[in-house]
């Protein structure tokens, strides 16, 4: 059931995705260009996005579970440390110059898209050298 109602869900966020535009990347740099010829379109999306978390992250804090019975675990810490800070440089600078996001990238890829492919195996890339910098980050301030 949970694999079930996690692929509708899925297909729910990609159709949405599809609907406003944010796959599109030139629809994506017209927002981002502030001082150009501004879309102001997708701050209407982002501006539902944000009203429909504010409300279920109200309703998550109030419950254990998910609605499917599963463990609900929430983020607790609000600390903003140099890491999540240059993360959000990165992923601002990447959606910026691509006019891809996550989401959006590996939709427009499902659909064929050759430069969201392109986004999608640098970010792939991106996240493996993370995760080795990480490990050997690790291995030095065990002393291993």
């Amino acid at each position: 059931m949970h694999r079930i109602t996690e692929f509708f869900v899925g297909l729910l966020f990609g159709l949405g995705l599809l609907l406003s535009g944010m796959t599109d990347p030139a629809k994506v740099l017209g927002f981002l260009d502030l001082f150009g010829i501004w879309d102001p379109s997708l701050a209407f999306v982002m501006g539902g996005a944000i009203a429909v978390g504010f409300f279920a992250f109200a309703l998550a804090r109030k419950r254990t579970t998910s609605f499917l019975g599963g463990p609900l675990h929430l983020p607790k810490s609000t600390r903003i440390d140099q890491r999540l800070v240059l993360g959000g440089l990165t992923f601002g600078a990447g959606w910026g110059l691509a006019g891809f996001c996550p989401g959006p990238g590996l939709v427009s890829m499902a659909s064929g898209e050759v430069k969201a492919a392109v986004f999608v195996a640098a970010m792939v890339a991106g996240m493996v050298l993370y995760e080795v910098a990480e490990r050997i980050g690790l291995r030095q301030r065990v002393g291993a």
